[in-house]
Parts: structure tokens; sequence; C-alpha cells
């Protein structure tokens, strides 16, 4: 028999004899039965939670996937081989299966198949001796059965990264020497401000290929501009891949269809790095992909990660931290682990990590609400899923050496001990999604837009007075309401109408305070708003204090408006008179800040600077009210 065509025979293949001849054995009898007799109901049918099925062949590697490459396709409880499925195809997996497994019938010819390395081979220790044998539920055993099938790919992905030929053709294309001298002058400056730093050439290096990646490599695409008009386009249905685009990982592609001229522009989602290279486009998964390989050819230890509320980023190890730093290349973010979780609003539940020696799951490191995770994570058993994925890395480090095994092992203890405290989120985290269109961003709630909208009504007491009087104090972070009893308010998101990239920095060095743009944004807003229809009145004087600066290149623009009227205003802490806003019953003021120089941009925009030793308020509005 030739070497086998189907890539599930190669991975069954790679098994150790006992293991293989026991799964062999049940695959050829469930072919076999569709074969003999093919209207037979009960043979086209297998059922998830069955013991055979979930000991015998769910924890060999190759073993179901051999069933999908016969036609078996995935049902809520059972794996059924349609009506309709040719059994050509069925036959060829049965009859490769049946060759290989007479060769290993032959204890005098048990050596491997010659597609695969025999020494590669000797080294695997098969998952039937370590996965946990699967229990009779089938409410887990389909989406367990999916895991897997989504682990494996992965494990085997990554080596792809290791590649000597394509690290060598990444480095032709990464400014290299660049990067370097700036990441060296980059250090030389953090040793200025702190001569005992720890850190390293490699820690600024990491930073600057994810800035190079970003801003000079790499572009994402929302839509394609049309190729035969260069005008806008729209999604459409799928086209199906050609065999060049199957060839290059690409199994769906994007129809980025023209109204202009009525052309179909292609847009395949290439899975291969190599490819990438070329193309140097696409979104979050090809940007990770082809970012983790750059990684590799720079020589760091890096991880592809897998988030299942579709997002991947990359890890790069920190030896002077002795640490995995989040990287996300779309977002020239790096160690921002809640950025996702707080800024984005993701509802996490499974992040994984895969690298050419191990797969850990890395969930906790991305999360502050470990409850709330843990009640999400229902698709798999828990123990199913640690079990997995110890028993993947028995594989993965069967070949590396005791001192290698050691430090893998120190490492992963580290990252327990971090995994066990919820962090803290802090401003940084806070930002929204910048890669994408905001139609795309807000559309998957990943926009950094607050889901609060405060407006500001007058209460019974402020109706009774006709007066409208709010205070908001940078240093305590208090808004009050002087003439509701003082009520006060925690919080300058709590009272703002909307906001966007915006957070509260304090400088406890400097002792000053302000609000600003969330550090790596290249734009914020925010605005309050006031309205009095609903309870009968109108504006009869409107006064507004508030203050803001700009350093380098930064800009804010103030702005206030009514459904008829719109006003640019001084921000110069002095209260000022709008009789343009006399008799309109709603009012908006906003903020927006853009501009800046540098990694620090966004902070050269700053909206009520105040020192910590002050007790001004710094911003306020007073409107008088009359009927309506």
């Amino acid at each position: 028999m030739a070497a086998p065509v189907y890539p599930a025979l190669t991975e069954l293949f790679q098994n150790n004899r006992d293991a293989f001849l026991d799964a062999s054995q049940l695959l050829l009898t469930y072919a076999d039965n569709i074969l003999r007799s093919p209207n037979e109901e009960k043979y086209r049918s297998i059922r998830i939670g069955n013991t055979a099925f979930s000991t015998r062949l769910l924890p060999v590697r190759g073993a179901v996937e051999c069933l999908f490459e016969m036609g078996f396709e995935e049902g809520e409880t059972h794996l059924v081989f349609p009506k309709k499925a040719p059994v050509e195809k069925l036959r060829m997996v049965r009859d490769c299966i049946a060759s290989e497994r007479n060769k290993r019938m032959d204890t005098s010819n048990a050596s491997p198949p010659a597609t695969c390395s025999t020494q590669a081979v000797a080294n695997l220790t098969p998952l039937s001796r370590a996965l946990p044998a699967a229990d009779n539920s089938s409410n887990f055993m389909a989406s367990e059965v999916q895991f897997l099938r989504i682990l494996q790919s992965k494990v085997q992905h990554v080596l792809t990264y290791e590649l000597r030929t394509l690290q060598q053709k990444v480095l032709e294309k990464i400014p290299v020497s660049e990067l370097k001298e700036k990441a060296r002058e980059t250090l030389l400056q953090a040793k200025s401000c702190e001569s005992d730093t720890t850190l390293t050439e490699d820690d600024f290096l990491v930073l600057e290929l994810l800035r190079w990646f970003k801003e000079d490599f790499f572009q994402w695409v929302n839509c394609l501009p049309c190729s035969r008009c260069e005008g806008p386009t729209h999604s459409k249905e799928a086209l199906p891949p050609t065999a060049d685009e199957e060839r290059w990982g690409a199994d769906r592609v994007e129809n980025h269809y023209c109204d202009k001229c009525q052309f179909s522009n292609r847009f395949p989602r290439y899975n291969s790095p190599e490819k990438l290279l070329e193309t140097r486009r696409g979104r979050c998964g090809e940007w990770a992909n082809c970012f983790t390989l750059c990684c590799r050819a720079l020589g760091f230890e890096a991880r592809y990660v897998l988030d299942s509320t579709d997002h991947v980023w990359s890890e790069v190890f920190s030896s002077s931290q002795n640490r995995w730093l989040h990287c996300d290349p779309c977002e020239n973010a790096c160690d921002k682990p809640l950025l996702y979780e707080i800024g984005w609003g993701k509802k996490l539940s499974y992040i994984i990590a895969f690298s050419k020696d191990e797969v850990v799951d890395v969930t906790w490191r991305y999360s502050c609400k470990h409850e709330d995770v843990v009640s999400r994570r229902i698709k798999v058993r828990e123990s199913w899923l640690r079990e997995t994925i110890t028993s993947l890395n028995i594989v993965r480090q069967q070949s590396l050496s005791e001192s290698r095994k050691k430090e893998l092992l120190a490492r992963l203890i580290v990252e327990l001990v971090e995994f066990i405290s919820p962090k803290e989120p802090k401003p940084v985290d806070l930002a929204g999604r910048v890669s994408g269109s905001l139609a795309w961003r807000v559309a998957r709630g990943e926009s950094g837009l607050k889901s609060k909208s405060v407006v500001f009504v007058p209460s019974e007491k402020e109706k009774a007075s006709k007066r409208f009087h709010l205070q908001y104090n940078i240093i305590e972070d208090a808004y009050t309401r002087v003439t509701n009893t003082n009520e006060v308010i925690s919080g300058w998101e709590n009272g703002a109408w909307k906001s966007e990239s915006m957070c509260r920095k304090v400088e406890t060095d400097w002792k000053m305070v302000y609000l600003a743009r969330t550090e790596g944004s290249t734009s914020a807003r925010i605005g309050w708003k006031f309205e009095c229809a609903s309870v009968g009145l109108q504006v009869e004087t409107l006064s507004i204090r508030t203050s803001s600066q700009c350093f380098q290149n930064g800009n804010i623009a103030w702005k206030l408006f009514s459904d008829t009227v719109e006003m640019e205003i001084n921000p110069d802490k002095v209260l000022h008179s709008y009789t343009e806003f006399l008799n309109t019953s709603e009012v908006v003021l906003e903020a927006e800040l853009t501009g800046g120089d540098g990694n620090s941009a966004w902070q050269h925009t700053q909206l009520f600077r105040e020192s910590l030793d002050e007790k001004d308020n710094s911003f306020e509005i007073i409107i008088t009210l009359k009927e309506l």
C-alpha cells in the first residue's frame, strides 16, 4: 500500500503499536458494517457517549479524524454517515487502515510507515495511556471531540514557526538592525530614569517589533478596495477556495463584492504564515499567526494564543522578568492582559496558549472576574481539559532534555501562582479596540464605548428651585448636585453621558491628577448631557466652567450644543455664560481629545488637570430653569 495521503491517517499511524491496533480494529468494524450492509441505519450512526467510542477512539490521536475522513458528520449526540454520502472514500480510508494494520500485526515489521520520521514516532507517548477515559455523558462528548481536534490542530500548526527556512525568510523582511538600535536607545532612556532596572534590550525589542509590525508591515482588512475599479466593496456570500488557496491553508474565501462594477474580489483567509509574509494582510488570525513567526525568527520564545470568544494574539517570554508577556500585534499592545475583559467587554471562557514545547490554559491571566469565567466554562469538563492538556504536553516534551523539562515546569509553577489571584484593572486596560472599523468594533462590543449613558434630569427639588447646579472634583473623583441635597456621585464615568477610551490618571510622583486618553489610544471622547423637557421646563440661563491642557501636538476640541445651537467653548477655568441656549430643553457638552507625539501621545491631552494638594472643583455647570 502506498503511503497514506490523508492527514488523519498520518496522525493515526503515529500512535504506538498497541494503541493503533486497538483503535484500527474498531475503525474497520465501523467501516465494514457500512460496506456489508449499506442500508442498515444502525451501522450509519455512532453514539458519541458509547463506551467503545469514548475509551478506544477518542483518546487516540487521529482516530476520530479518520471517521470524518471516511465521511461521517457530527450531530448533537451521534456521528452519522449520511445516506447520500459516497462509499468510495470510506473504502479507500478503510483499505489504508487495513494495510497498515496487517503490517503491524507482523511483529517482525513493527516500524512506522515511511511517511513518518522513525525517531519522531519513537519519541511519542500514546495519548491513550494518558488521556482520561471519557464517561457516557453525551452532553460533553460532542464538544470534547471538537475541542480536542482544535487543540491537536494548533499543536501541529505552531511547529511551522520552527522551520529554519521559513524563519530565514522572515529575517529578510524585518529591519533587525534598526529595531535593535531603537531598543538599545530606549533601554538607555529607561536606565537614566531607573538605574537599577532589570529590563534588557530584548524587552524593548519586543516593543519595537510590535510597533513595526502594526505601523509598517501588516495591514488590517475590513473590506478590500475593488481590484478592478478601486471602488468600495462589501462582504457577500463565501466563495469556494481554489486548489492553490487550499494549498496555503485557506479553507474559506470571502467575497468582497463591488456594486459599482459587479466584480467579486477574493479574500482568502490564509492560515500559512509563509503565505502571509507575502500578502501581509488580514484580521486578528492572520496578524497573530504571522507575528508569532516573526518572534520565533528573532529568537524569542513565543506562544500563539487562542481565545474561544473569537480573538487571537501572542505571548512572548521575558527572561529578565521571568514571565510571559501578553502581545497583541493588532493593537500594538504589550503586557495589558485585562484589555479584552475590561476594555473590550469580552465575556471570556477558554484561552489556550500553544508553543513548540507546551500547551497551557492561560485563561486566568486575562481575567479579573474568575467566578464569572468559571460560570461560562461549560463546553468541556474541567478534568477532561486539564488531563488532555497534560497528555498533549507529555507527547510534545518526550524528546526534550531533562534540564529543559525542569525549566518548563518551573515556569509553569510561576504561572499557576500568578493565576491564583485575580489582577486589579489599571487605566491601560480600559482602552477599546483600535483595529478594524468603528462599526465593526461597536458591532462586536469592543469599541471601549461605555454602556452606561447618564442624562441629568432635574429632580423634584431642582424643579422646585428652578436651578440645576453640578460640580465635579477631579481629586475626589466625584460629582456633587449642589441643589439636590448635595447628592454625591462617585466616579467620573458615572456622570458621563458617553465616553470612549478615557481614563483617570494619578501621577503620584508629580502629585497631579487628570482625565486623559487610555494608553495607546489615538483619540478619545467624553460628553455630559442635561435634559429638562420631560419635567416641563426649559433653559433660562446656562453657565459653564471647565479646563483642559494640551502638550506637544495634542488637541482638545470642546463643543456645546443642543438641537438648534452648536458652538465651541473656551476651557479657561472661568465661569462663562451662554445666552444662545435660551429656551432650549436639552444641552450637551463634549470634549474630543486627539494628537500628541510619540509613545506618550495619550498623555498630551488632559482634562481638569489639578494638583493633589488642591481642593477646587475642576468642572461646573449652572442652569436656571423656567416653565415651558
